[in-house]
């Protein structure tokens, strides 16, 4: 297990096979399902504001997010203060993101990419660093 990376993740219905694929696929990682748990409709944000809670508050190091475009989880959880959620939908993304943006949630589009690409984006995501330097700045800047 990689003691150093923790992950909350969660999705809705359109997210839920993607969630438990990733779940199995990133086990050497201490992960929390914040659900759901069924294929049935849901409502994202129940799940997108538990995630990005968890990271606020530094409970886990980073968030996975996956509904059908990523953009209502992503909305939901660009709602925290502390939150920097990024869709992404290839690994140039996924590693901009955290270079570039010290993105802390991962946002994925589960209806638009497939499984094996969903898995390597997530591994782009968890092992690519923040840059600093000339992005700190900018990115101290996102708070209101």
């Amino acid at each position: 297990m990689n003691n150093n990376i923790s992950i909350a993740i969660g999705a809705d219905h359109a997210g839920f096979e993607y969630k438990n694929m990733l779940i199995d696929f990133l086990k050497e990682y201490s992960i929390k399902d914040f659900g759901t748990y069924s294929a049935d409709s849901v409502d994202y944000p129940d799940f997108a504001h538990p995630v990005a809670s968890a990271v606020e508050k530094a409970e886990f190091t980073i968030g996975i997010l996956i509904c059908g475009s990523a953009n209502g989880v992503a909305i939901t959880a660009n709602k925290h203060q502390g939150i920097r959620a990024a869709i992404c939908w290839n690994e140039e993304l996924a590693e901009l993101a955290r270079s570039h943006n010290n993105a802390n949630v991962l946002c994925i589009p589960a209806r638009f990419i497939s499984p094996e690409l969903a898995k390597q984006i997530c591994k782009k995501f968890i092992s690519t660093a923040f840059e600093g330097g000339r992005h700190a700045n900018r990115v101290n800047k996102i708070s209101c």
